[in-house]
């Protein structure tokens, strides 16, 4: 038996690339709701252009369970490409977008710990990841029958 080592590659590695961006999301979600962590993200999401109306609003508790919330949906999108795929590239932009807001956090964040911006840096990949994923997730709702997904408007 001859295997295709470009079609095993390709496979294998997406799906690690995708399932370990939903553990990511999934088990950081779930850490959004211990008080511990709202109080380690709440320097972060205080200075940010993107979050810090959260944390103005509704406190450090509430604000942490808000992007938990936010996370897990992302996680759970992200998994069931194969059945929902739309919403599962969806999920991949959203994942994106809430990447870009953590990589904000490097040059936002006054006096940021060296230890947390090599933590933070990771992200970078992440968001290569998610946007990786929506696009195989766009091809597939594409291949299934769906429209076309386009920046561009709909004539």
């Amino acid at each position: 038996m001859r295997w295709d080592l470009n079609l095993v590659s390709s496979k294998l590695g997406g799906a690690i690339l995708r399932y370990s961006l939903v553990l990511f999301f999934l088990g950081f979600g779930l850490l959004k709701f211990t008080e511990a962590e709202a109080l380690a993200i709440q320097p972060l999401g205080e200075h940010s252009p993107f979050l810090s109306w959260l944390w103005a609003v509704s406190g450090p508790r509430i604000a942490s369970d808000v992007i938990g919330v936010v996370e897990i949906a992302c996680a759970l999108g992200l998994a069931v490409w194969r059945f929902a795929p739309r919403l599962s590239a969806y999920a991949g932009l959203t994942t994106a977008v809430a990447l870009v807001m953590t990589l904000s956090f490097l040059v936002t964040t006054p006096q940021l710990d060296p230890a947390l911006q090599s933590f933070i840096i990771k992200d970078l990949t992440l968001l290569g990841a998610a946007l990786w994923c929506a696009g195989e997730a766009f091809a597939l709702a594409r291949e299934r029958g769906g429209r076309q997904f386009s920046l561009q408007p709909a004539e």
